[in-house]
């Protein structure tokens, strides 16, 4: 009986090893692979972050302080920008492809807010300067303007920059110069928010000197010649160019290449008889 049962249960044994080899494999799932894209619900996605809140590709916004005649002013007539920068800058926008959109300002607000990148550039008798160059980029040098010493007519007791000590000498906020103003011993700096006021008092006998660029003090003495005149030579050398917001660099190798043209092309030539020469 024991054999029987024995018998048996093998039977039934074997028959289950071999129904179990019938049945289908479960198929493992893959692990993923190194570098093969597993299917993901879309997630969404951030707008990527400006460095600077940039225009249309093909507008720049330009920052001008249009109180520097005859560089850049405002037509009485028109109530339009106008000047040398103005029409140099108008000239190298047609020759690049770009639109302009102005913004007139004080000068210092106009190296403070190209500093922040709030205008892509700034045309406004700039002088390029190592320290200015630490906040912004230069398009290459378009004009040089050194510093002078500007009086009132009559004045015997100024004849050179060498002769301010113990004056009262004025120049505008943020310029190169009030640089130069603040270096002579024993001045007595006084500060104005724009060249036309320092020029209007100088004439009025309530400062004794301005120092300004030279082009900028041809524009103001050929405003005022009866009252206004140069002493002295040129005392430094500087140059004049287009500011650039830093995280412009692409528009240095263009603005560059316009200015090289239109010098080529006898256009700024053309300029400075226009708005210099006459001075």
């Amino acid at each position: 009986m024991k054999r029987s049962v024995y018998l048996i249960l093998s039977a039934l044994f074997l028959a289950a090893l071999v129904l179990s080899a019938c049945q289908p494999a479960a198929t493992p799932t893959p692990a993923p692979q190194e570098g093969y894209p597993v299917e993901q619900q879309p997630q969404p996605t951030a707008p990527p972050k400006e460095a600077y809140p940039a225009p249309a590709s093909s507008t720049l916004r330009v920052a001008t302080d249009a109180t520097f005649p005859p560089f850049e002013i405002v037509d009485e007539t028109t109530k339009e920008l106008t000047g040398f920068d103005v029409e140099l800058m108008k000239a190298i926008a047609q020759k690049a492809g770009f639109q302009l959109e102005w913004s007139n300002l004080p000068f210092d607000s106009v190296l403070a807010g190209l500093a922040q990148c709030q205008f892509d550039l700034a045309i406004a008798a700039i002088t390029i300067t190592d320290e200015r160059k630490q906040q912004m980029l230069f398009s290459d040098p378009y004009i040089n303007a050194g510093q002078i010493v500007v009086i009132r007519k009559g004045d015997e007791s100024i004849k050179t920059k060498d002769d301010l000590a113990g004056k009262t000498v004025a120049a505008q906020l943020g310029t190169t110069g009030e640089i130069e103003a603040r270096k002579i011993p024993n001045v007595n700096y006084k500060p104005y928010d724009t060249y036309d006021l320092a020029f209007l008092d100088l004439a009025n006998g309530q400062v004794d000197a301005v120092i300004a660029d030279y082009p900028t003090a041809l524009g103001f003495i050929g405003q005022n010649p009866e009252k206004l005149t140069t002493v002295g030579e040129v005392f430094t050398d500087e140059s004049y160019g287009i500011a650039i917001c830093k995280n412009r660099e692409d528009l240095v190798a263009p603005l560059n290449a316009a200015l090289a043209e239109l010098k080529n092309e006898g256009v700024i030539a053309e300029l400075e008889m226009k708005w210099l020469a006459g001075e």
